[in-house]
């Protein structure tokens, strides 16, 4: 079975993107005084330019839209049988 993926609270990821953008301490300098990828320190950087604060807000689990799930429309090459005498079904 998988590993189960760490998690990071929003003021854990504040602080990694303070150290970046205030401090002006590089990636991978931050990700080593923080114990984490540098690849992470990286994306949380991306995210908060792009969107702010809730750019470091966690997403997975959250739904976007009104609909949940994938719509339940039935698949167009799956007809129903046209009446031929082959085996498999068209």
């Amino acid at each position: 079975m998988g590993e189960k993926l760490k998690t990071y609270d929003i003021e854990f990821k504040c602080e990694a993107v303070a150290m970046c953008l205030e401090e002006g301490l590089g990636y991978k300098t931050v990700a080593k005084v923080l114990g984490i990828d540098d690849r992470m320190v990286r994306r949380w950087v991306a995210h908060y330019e792009q969107e702010g604060i809730e750019g470091l807000k966690e997403k997975r689990g959250t739904l976007t839209g009104s609909k949940k799930g994938r719509p339940k429309n039935p698949k167009p090459w799956r007809k129903k049988s046209c009446g031929c005498e082959r085996k498999m079904p068209c």
